[in-house]
Formats: C-alpha cells, sequence, structure tokens
C-alpha cells in the first residue's frame, strides 16, 4: 500500500499564499521559513521538500508575481481594438504597470529587480513596434530606445510614487509629457 502524501497541492498553496502574504507585508526579510511553516500548521520538513529552500520559494512567488503583471498588462492589449491610437495604448500599457507596482509594493521591489520581469514587460516593447509601423513616433526613433525609455520612466515615477514624492497626476502628466516628446510631428494630437 503506497504512503499517503503529507505534502500535497493543498498544502503547497497555502504555503505560498502566506508566503506571499509575508512577502507583501514586509518584505523577504520578514519572509522566514521557521515563520511561513508554523502559521501554515506544518514544518520546515515540509516548506524543503516542496520548495527546496528560501531562494527557490522566492522564485516560485516571482513567478506568480509576472503572471500577474503580465495578466494585466494583456487585458490592457486585449481591450485595444485596431482604431486605439497607438501612443494612448502605451500609455494605458504604463499606467497598468504602475497599477501593479501600486497593489503590491514589496512584491513589486523583488519584481522589479528579477530578470523573469523583463518577459513581463514585453506588452509594451510590442506596442513600442506597433507605434513605430504606425508612423506615431518620430522620425528616427529607435524603438528599443522608446521602450526602455518608457520603463525606465514608469519604474522611475513608481518608486517617487511609493516614497510619496510624486502624486498620481504627476505620474500621469509626466508620462503623458514624455510620449508626447516621442510623438511624430505630424501624427495627430496628444491624447487628454
Amino acid at each position: 500500500m503506497p504512503r499517503p502524501k503529507v505534502h500535497d497541492a493543498a498544502l503547497r498553496e497555502r504555503l505560498l499564499d502566506r508566503a506571499g502574504a509575508l512577502l507583501s507585508d514586509g518584505g523577504t526579510d520578514a519572509l522566514s521559513l521557521r515563520a511561513l511553516a508554523q502559521d501554515c500548521g506544518t514544518s520546515t520538513t515540509a516548506v524543503y521538500s516542496l520548495f527546496g529552500g528560501k531562494p527557490a520559494l522566492l522564485d516560485v512567488l516571482l513567478d506568480r508575481a509576472v503572471h500577474r503583471l503580465t495578466g494585466r498588462l494583456d487585458a490592457v492589449d486585449a481591450a485595444a481594438d485596431a482604431g486605439t491610437d497607438p501612443l494612448e495604448h502605451l500609455r494605458r500599457l504604463a499606467l497598468a504597470y504602475r497599477d501593479a507596482a501600486l497593489d503590491d509594493p514589496r512584491v513589486y521591489e523583488v519584481l522589479s529587480a528579477a530578470p523573469p520581469a523583463a518577459q513581463a514587460l514585453r506588452p509594451i516593447a510590442d506596442a513600442v513596434r506597433r507605434a513605430t509601423t504606425a508612423g506615431a513616433l518620430r522620425a528616427g526613433a529607435d524603438p528599443s530606445a522608446v521602450a526602455l525609455a518608457v520603463q525606465a520612466l514608469v519604474h522611475g515615477l513608481v518608486d517617487l510614487e511609493l516614497h510619496g514624492l510624486a502624486p498620481a497626476a504627476d505620474v500621469a502628466g509626466a508620462l503623458r509629457a514624455m510620449l508626447d516628446g516621442w510623438r511624430a510631428p505630424d501624427y495627430g494630437t496628444a491624447p487628454n
């Protein structure tokens, strides 16, 4: 007769949910495997058995955060239609990234420093390429440079906002100003 599974999928999910809460509340320093196991009514052996240790647990949490961010950006993409101004679409993507960061600042801190986060920002790079193809960007604009500038600006603005140094209206205005700077002079007027 096979031994029953002690460390099952339900325990794994409980551990991940609680680890995410600990990370959100206090950052990586607050994520103690001993406290996590105790909070979930299990042992540290179970945590090690399911995840292999804190670094691997953080990797799983990071993958989940990337998935949530990607989902938000993909939802903005799905809501756009053929008539959507590509620069307005890019602005909406940047604001969705900002909203995701503000929803869970501690997870954002971990996410923003991790290489897998770059894949989550693919929709921004794709939107820049579409804006280039549509002629919305000024002549000679390098799509890679524009995508990097959008990502850097949003990341910096989120950091300022999280530290109380930039109100939301300033964030939206700064993003609009940057996109207007890249706008082709003959492309039309800036969105409101």
